[in-house]
């Protein structure tokens, strides 16, 4: 087992931590046991043959550190050159198991060439315009990081870059690989991945706010480690707090950087544990212990015993008119009723013309109409199940910003198809009015004329929550081509800072 640890630890691990790792890997080598939390830390600072860095190895050590009190088994690297990077993932394959959490933190140069995103070691050379196979031949494909933790059966994959800085190969006097600051949007990512970037596309990210800024990390690892520490927060809303400090930080310099997540995780993660139960539920059961909280389904409060299993859930539509909500119910129903608020009488929703197969009675009305200003509130809902017994209320919160968004960023989903259309009139035109009708879901929209690399930013009114589709009398919806046009690409930012895949349309 010893054999392929001194490469690593030659590699730029710390040394502090070799014991340590030692030992935590001869553990792994043990029998198979309950899940367990594994993370490899790498800070890359000391290149040789592109701008170094001055905080990436620090915010390796302060990544790790954070870890260690998450209840992870932690290798930090250093200074990794292409043979030790590829060592210390070695090590990270033999450390992780079937089940486990496992955890990836990268800082240092990233580089994107055609989509992809390779991670480069110290040692990467110093390339030039049309050498860009010498960079993918010398770098980590950051892909292949999560083929390989796919392939060993991890539950939970999370992946962390602070690597969207500028291009580590431009230099005065010289045509540089092509490619500019911040890496690709990954977007494809298969179940239970779950990766952050610490700027969006074509966003370079701080290292500090100013020259009195002495903090040791940088700006996007010291705001994303103090957030993995709060207790009950789920890994997808520590990233949405990430984004928006991080994001108000930047404003403070007039620096645009927002970073973005991609989620496909299953369950919710929380990594610092649950929020607190009532007291009398904590006395009846203890707490599980830390380990076991990555990757499992959010601790469920105990209903009243009145309450049954199969509480309802709600999809909320938004249209010309106002609010459409759709109540689902997995149990039989002979009745559906419901208020807004704590107080207040329930009013049924009535029947359709349709029989229920299982109770061989009319169908309960499933849904209900909001108007278009609907504040927010809970929606208390209550039915009969078919043995005659009410069962409820049961709370639905109705969040008609979120809602609205949500609904938003579904539709545009399912006509992507639909985002860009060609028409020749006094000219060739190419309307993109469906992304304008759904704009309430969109940060940002970039085109590509002729290019598969959006680098040109639609205008698009702004959202209107009282009439969201409407698309305003003097917005233009349309862009003027030159007539020999062929195709435009598409990308959209959405609201929460998530990327489309880049969309190409011909005429």
């Amino acid at each position: 087992m010893t054999s392929w640890l001194p490469p690593i630890l030659k590699g730029g691990l710390r040394s502090g931590l070799a014991l340590g790792i030692i030992a935590s890997l001869l553990a792994f080598a043990a029998p198979a046991h309950a899940e367990k939390r594994v993370a490899l830390v790498i800070g890359n600072n000391d290149y040789k043959n592109v701008p170094k860095l001055q905080k990436a190895v620090n915010d390796a050590r302060t990544m790790g550190d954070t870890l260690k009190q998450l209840g992870f088994t932690v290798m930090v690297a250093e200074n990794q050159t292409r043979q030790a990077f590829s060592q210390s993932l070695l090590a990270f394959d033999k450390a992780v198991d079937k089940g486990d959490t496992a955890f990836f933190f990268y800082a240092g140069h990233g580089f994107e060439i055609a989509g992809q995103n390779f991670l480069l070691p110290t040692d990467v050379p110093a390339a030039t315009e049309g050498q860009e196979e010498l960079v993918r031949d010398a770098s980590i494909l950051a892909d292949r990081i999560i083929e390989r933790l796919q392939n060993k059966g991890v539950r939970t994959a999370i992946l962390v870059f602070d690597a969207c800085r500028n291009n580590p190969f431009e230099r005065s006097g010289t045509r540089a690989v092509a490619g500019g600051g911040g890496l690709a949007p990954m977007t494809q990512l298969p179940e239970g991945v779950f990766s952050i970037f610490s700027a969006g596309p074509r966003q370079t990210a701080l290292d500090r706010l100013s020259n009195n800024d002495d903090n040791p990390n940088s700006v996007f690892t010291r705001t994303f480690a103090r957030e993995l520490t709060q207790p009950g927060v789920n890994l997808v809303q520590v990233a949405q707090r990430t984004r928006r400090l991080v994001s108000e930080m930047a404003e403070t310099v007039k620096h645009k950087q927002i970073p973005v997540y991609f989620d496909q995780m299953v369950d919710d993660v929380f990594l610092s544990g649950v929020a607190k139960a009532a007291p009398e539920i904590a006395a009846a059961k203890p707490a599980e212990p830390q380990q076991k909280l990555a990757a499992l389904p959010p601790v469920q409060k105990l209903p009243p015993q009145s309450d049954s299993v199969n509480a309802p859930i709600a999809m909320f539509s938004r249209h010309n008119g106002g609010w459409t909500v759709v109540f689902s119910i997995a149990d039989p129903t002979l009745g559906i009723s419901w208020r807004m608020g704590e107080t207040g009488d329930f009013r049924e929703t009535g029947f359709i013309d349709a029989l229920d197969p299982r109770t061989r009675k009319r169908m309960p009305n499933p849904s209900i109409e909001l108007p278009a200003d609907a504040p927010a509130a809970t929606i208390q809902v209550r039915y009969v199940d078919a043995n005659g017994e009410m069962q409820g209320p049961f709370p639905i919160r109705f969040d008609p910003e979120a809602a609205l968004i949500r609904d938003q960023r579904k539709i545009l989903d399912m006509t992507a198809t639909s985002w860009l259309s060609f028409r020749e009139f006094n000219g060739l035109l190419v309307y993109y009015t469906h992304l304008m009708s759904y704009r309430c879901a969109i940060r940002e929209v970039r085109v590509g004329i002729d290019s598969a690399v959006p680098d040109k930013v639609l205008k698009m009114p702004p959202c209107d929550p009282r009439d969201p589709s409407v698309i305003p009398h003097d917005a233009q919806p349309y862009l003027k081509l030159a007539p020999a046009t062929k195709s435009v690409s598409v990308e959209l930012t959405y609201r929460d800072g998530s990327v489309s895949e880049i969309k190409s349309f011909r005429r």
